[in-house]
């Protein structure tokens, strides 16, 4: 009896061990192209990303991509037709906090020419996904710097990193979704004309005075930001006088459309959430910036601006994934990430 006993308790002790312990990929899946940094061309891997996607196919194949630790200081653009993913080295897949790969580049868009042409990674392609890789551009101050530039459409980001100062994110074009990431920046660090984008379960750090959002929507169409469930803080390095100039967004567009839902608040948001364009150049006449269940220390005492509008319960339901990127969602975005 006592031996069965045992063997029971030590089964459910394994058991418990097994969901507990994170997922890693550590190895490349079988069929990747692999890229190392400093490795030898006769190893059979690629020593920066740009080769090894200049070795792909020009097809419509599937793809995948493995890229062991490193620092990779590339600007990379991704065009080829076919369905691609790209897998960084981890021992933690659900989470950004254990990405061992970064790819970085200082570019900003003051030399470049465009937002896009900043970018330090490119995304000029449908079916497109990542994974636990960090992106940034490090110009910092003085310029939009972009660090993730996305035109693609089913694209999925996951617990990967994207970090800049002023304009990281841009998600200006086709539908993609933002699940369990890191987003950093200061200024209109998520901005884009025409995206249609949901973000969920990610960590958003702001780290100097600025707005989190610019939608570029210009007209009464279907676009929108959806963000749900997701924490908003200070980063570790933010500037000092950051505390209380910080908003969820301005309207880069007169059509802007972004919606909060169910989000931790610990930076020291502005009270009054969200900000005008400019003075004399507001653009709030036909924006939807709404909220709902916004809670955390940094949002204690708001005092919304007339433009803004604090979600129901029910009509907050009508905002989600579906209504952000399509209720196809199913077929293209990796559920597993989804919260």
């Amino acid at each position: 009896m006592f031996s069965s006993l045992r063997s029971i308790l030590t089964l459910s002790l394994c058991y418990a061990l097994a969901h507990v312990e994170a997922a890693q990929r550590i190895t490349p899946p079988q069929g990747a192209v692999v890229v190392r940094a400093g490795a030898a061309p006769a190893s059979g891997m690629f020593d920066t990303i740009n080769t090894a996607l200049a070795s792909l196919p020009n097809d419509s194949s599937s793809r995948v991509m493995f890229i062991y630790p490193g620092t990779y200081n590339e600007q990379i653009d991704i065009t080829r037709p076919g369905p691609l993913t790209i897998y960084g080295y981890t021992t933690d897949t659900a989470s950004f906090t254990a990405n061992q790969v970064v790819i970085q580049a200082g570019v900003p868009a003051s030399t470049a020419g465009s937002d896009d042409a900043s970018g330090t990674l490119r995304v000029h392609k449908d079916n497109f996904r990542m994974y636990n890789v960090n992106v940034t551009n490090t110009f910092g101050i003085g310029s939009q710097a972009i660090a993730i530039s996305q035109y693609g459409n089913q694209v999925g980001m996951y617990a990967c990193s994207f970090i800049g100062y002023q304009d990281t994110l841009y998600a200006n074009q086709g539908a993609q979704v933002y699940l369990k990431n890191y987003i950093e920046g200061a200024v209109d660090f998520i901005f884009g004309r025409h995206g249609l984008a949901y973000f969920g379960g990610n960590t958003i750090a702001s780290k100097a005075p600025g707005c989190i959002t610019a939608s570029g929507r210009e007209s009464a169409d279907n676009g929108s930001y959806v963000f749900n469930q997701n924490k908003i803080i200070l980063a570790w390095d933010a500037a000092a006088n950051t505390a209380g100039k910080i908003f969820l967004g301005r309207p880069w567009g007169d059509f802007a459309k972004v919606i909060f839902k169910n989000t931790l608040i610990t930076a020291p948001l502005n009270q009054t959430i969200w900000s005008i364009w400019n003075p004399g150049d507001e653009r709030t006449d036909d924006v939807f910036f709404a909220e709902y269940n916004s809670t955390g220390s940094g949002i204690l005492h708001p005092a919304r601006p007339s433009f803004s509008t604090v979600l129901s319960e029910a009509q907050a339901a009508a905002y989600n994934i579906s209504s952000a990127v399509g209720n196809n969602f199913a077929s293209w975005v990796d559920l597993d990430y989804l919260v």
